[in-house]
């Protein structure tokens, strides 16, 4: 059997973190909890929990700088990183500690499904997914192949059916987006993965006022010739919700055509249907709504292709006398999210 370590970082938690550390604190045999500046009770919570270890550390606006410090704390063999609004029910309990039973010892990575996503979600557009959670600390070298031999550099990932139900209090939406717009102003330029969370973060969470203020950065990222087609498609498509936002109706058909040129998406059409539902043209809007629906694929977010969009489209038909068709779009609603 494997000896784990809990590695978590925590600020103001006092309403999570009991439910958090009652459905796991059993199954491990230490605790690490990495405090970034509390005002509440959530030490004082941690601190019941007998093999639990406390430490502070400054918040310098970097999560991982933060997990990296907790980490550096653990003593087992595994790492289970942790949040203070995920739970482990009672089945999922069971089927953790069957894994920590059986675990292979070459497994270096533990993928674990990622739940109830879509309620408080960010950068989510599926309910439930898999992510890293359960990591060897010290990892072990092996050369491979009988001639030409070589280090193993790529950690062996398993896929476990263990179920994290992720439940916040709250949406970390607008902490995420300001996170993104520090690093902006510092000049930073962002990775790709992190361009694109930024994007599904605006899409998926973002108020009409952040994608405005994203514009700029996105505008620039568009001529990035070290972009790749995608990010430089993510970067039109921003820019183009930005500039019909702002009024700029030339800059939004500029970057919206070079979105459809690059093969288009659900959401550039959304964006045009809004635009000609806003100018009182239902038919043309009708069109673009359709298009986002059933017609293309989503880059960013599935919300252009869900609920609001065929309501939308109903609005429209009901504007041009179809009660009909509206009533078509209407009943699909109720089946989306």
């Amino acid at each position: 059997m494997i000896s784990i370590s809990i590695c978590m970082i925590v600020k103001n938690e006092e309403r999570t973190l009991k439910r958090c550390l009652d459905s796991v604190y059993d199954l491990v045999e230490e605790i690490i909890v990495v405090d970034t500046g509390s005002t509440d009770a959530t030490m004082q919570i941690a601190s019941e929990y007998h093999h639990v270890k406390l430490y502070q550390f400054p918040w310098v606006e970097d999560f991982s700088a933060a997990r990296n410090y907790a980490f550096s704390m653990a003593t087992q063999e595994y790492i289970y990183s942790v949040d203070a609004d995920e739970v482990l029910d009672q089945a999922n309990r069971k089927e953790f500690l069957l894994l920590k039973q059986t675990l292979l010892p070459e497994i270096e990575i533990v993928q674990m499904k990622y739940g109830n996503q879509l309620q408080f979600g960010t950068v989510y557009n599926f309910n439930e997914e898999y992510r890293p959670k359960l990591f060897r600390r010290v990892r072990q070298f092996i050369w491979e192949a009988p001639i030409h031999e070589t280090i193993r550099i790529t950690p062996v990932i398993y896929n476990s059916e263990i179920v994290i139900t992720h439940m916040p209090e709250v949406s970390h939406a607008s902490r995420d987006i300001a996170a993104f717009q520090r690093l902006i102003r510092k000049g930073e330029r962002l990775s790709k993965r992190l361009q694109n969370m930024y994007a599904k973060e605006l899409f998926i969470s973002g108020t009409d006022a952040d994608i405005i203020q994203a514009g700029t950065y996105f505008k620039e990222a568009c001529e990035d010739i070290q972009r790749d087609m995608d990010e430089i498609m993510e970067a039109c498509l921003v820019t183009s919700a930005s500039a019909r936002r702002n009024k700029d109706i030339e800059e939004f058909f500029k970057y919206a055509m070079k979105v459809m040129a690059s093969g288009g998406c659900s959401e550039i059409c959304h964006e045009l249907g809004d635009y000609y539902l806003g100018r009182g043209d239902y038919k043309e809007a009708s069109l673009w709504y359709y298009n986002a629906c059933y017609e293309t694929q989503a880059v960013l977010s599935t919300k252009v292709q869900g609920k609001g969009t065929l309501l939308k489209l109903a609005e429209c038909y009901e504007k041009m006398g179809l009660p009909e068709d509206a009533m078509t779009y209407l009943k699909e609603a109720e089946n989306k999210q």
